[in-house]
């Protein structure tokens, strides 16, 4: 039954008290380990209906729209981040693992649950499609910060950004097969060819728009730009799913096409995504969190067939998934065992657990609490063990270099100057030289060194030590000049 009716000056103070107790979970996360998203939906879950009362909620459609905006968000922060020269050399793997992957998961899954919660094979393949795809939020919230082998983590990044597609797919055609008679296979073989093309079409295009009118559109204010980019995320998605492609994928090619222009306010943009994304997932989490009656994922019958599950998606379907998938490709065993042990699963299950809900399934709460639960295993299992997991693997290099000062060039104007950060190596040339000893291309000026988490205002004179950050003034003209020379000299990209 619903509870008492609160006021909106409640529901603020509670919208507040949330959104502050997810940000200080977040700390709490990088202490013990612990995936934020837990923390997170565990909050919505104390919240919630049916142990402390607070708030009643049950509206499956509010918790979709949250859930796919909140993932729009996320993938658009991601996709600004991935370097298309980190993932060019590892686009064949991360293509077959986002396709050939999920169906080789969701089979394997689905043939689980057919005969451990007694499912026809359809609702199996359903419930399989569901839990088929790694999660970006998770994977690209566990390797922030991280330094995983970069063929590795590109690998990984890369597949969780474009797997949502499949799964969404397998998930709508298993859905109409069971609510629409005359559905057939090639009708799924041509919504899965028009998701693909359509979403590819739609995130380049409108991404090259973007990018355009990031450089172009004089705004009064420099982050209007950055509510513009994340407007058109949204437009993107829109756009997309209007023509019956893969909004998801469309954004997440969007942003990788902006994230790798070299875009007037690049620092604004990522800055205002990120910490978007991260409102988002806390609000994500924390009402899908909400969804969930803590009383039903705690009885016997679904805890232990959900472990069961559970054991076979991490220890059978994910490894099989992963060794088929790179089948003649260069991975080590090793590789091979950390990207099985990495399928991380997270919010997009359960934003499509809600799928059924809506279509009125006759066991659609059972499958959204069994996958609730196999989403908080693999999440608490797997993701606790992942950074342990690749340091013993030796997978796992030193942190990755962060600067303690923001430093942006931000200007209302256009402007074709670009301020980028540039780390000395130990094995740089550089070291021990002058500024006036190097050798710059034309309008560029070394504008400040940060060492030792210290600012340094440069001059000529100022001797170049391992480990300095070089904030680079330079036209966007010679970006790949500048990549091309510091890198020769033993000096790597910062991305802001």
């Amino acid at each position: 039954m619903p509870g008492p009716t609160i006021s909106t000056d409640i529901l603020i103070l509670l919208y507040g008290l949330l959104l502050v107790a997810g940000v200080l979970a977040t700390r709490i996360s990088s202490r013990f380990g612990l995936p934020a998203l837990l923390l997170f939906m565990g909050i919505g879950m104390v919240v919630g209906s049916d142990i402390t009362g607070f708030i009643f909620f049950d509206d499956s459609n509010l918790a979709q729209l949250i859930g796919v905006a909140a993932l729009v968000v996320i993938l658009f922060e991601g996709g600004l981040q991935t370097k298309w020269s980190s993932i060019r050399s590892v686009l064949a793997p991360a293509i077959s693992l986002a396709t050939f992957g999920v169906l080789v998961t969701t089979a394997v899954v689905a043939t689980a649950v057919h005969f451990v919660f007694d499912f026809g094979w359809i609702e199996s393949f359903l419930f399989g499609a569901i839990i088929g795809s790694t999660d970006a939020a998770a994977v690209f919230s566990a390797f922030k910060g991280k330094n995983i082998s970069p063929k590795v983590g590109a690998t990984l990044e890369a597949e969780s950004g474009s797997n949502d597609p499949m799964a969404m797919f397998l998930t709508i055609l298993a859905l109409d097969f069971m609510t629409t008679a005359d559905t057939t296979v090639w009708d799924g073989i041509w919504m899965f060819l028009l998701q693909i093309v359509v979403g590819a079409l739609a995130g380049i295009l409108l991404g090259q728009l973007s990018r355009w009118m990031i450089n172009h559109l004089k705004l009064d204010s420099g982050g209007l730009h950055a509510v513009l980019m994340i407007s058109m995320a949204f437009l993107t998605y829109g756009v997309a799913a209007y023509f019956e492609g893969s909004g998801l994928l469309a954004v997440y090619l969007a942003a990788m096409t902006i994230g790798n222009a070299h875009t007037a306010h690049e620092v604004t943009i990522v800055q205002f995504s990120e910490a978007l994304a991260w409102i988002m997932q806390i609000i994500m989490f924390v009402i899908l969190g909400l969804l969930v009656f803590p009383r039903q994922l705690v009885e016997p019958d679904l805890m232990w067939k959900g472990l069961l599950v559970s054991f076979v998606l991490m220890f059978l379907a994910r490894p099989i998934a992963v060794y088929l998938s790179t089948l003649g490709m260069a991975f080590t065993s090793k590789e091979k065992l950390f990207i099985s042990w990495a399928g991380l699963k997270g919010a997009v299950p359960i934003v499509l657990a809600t799928f059924p809900l809506i279509a009125g399934i006759e066991d659609g709460q059972l499958i959204f609490n069994a996958v609730f639960f196999v989403v908080v295993t693999s999440a608490l299992i797997q993701g606790t063990t992942l950074t342990p997991l690749a340091s013993r693997l030796g997978l796992l290099g030193p942190e990755k270099i962060r600067s303690p000062y923001t430093i942006a060039l931000v200007s209302s104007k256009r402007s074709q100057y670009q301020l980028i950060a540039y780390v000395v190596t130990d094995a740089s040339s550089m070291i021990g030289k002058t500024l006036a000893d190097i050798t710059l291309p034309p309008n560029t000026v070394v504008n400040a060194i940060v060492r030792n988490d210290y600012l340094i205002p440069p001059n000529g004179q100022t001797m170049i030590e391992p480990g300095d950050l070089l904030y680079v003034l330079a036209s966007s003209y010679r970006h790949d000049q500048l990549d091309q020379k510091f890198g020769e000299d033993g000096l790597e990209r910062i991305d802001p």
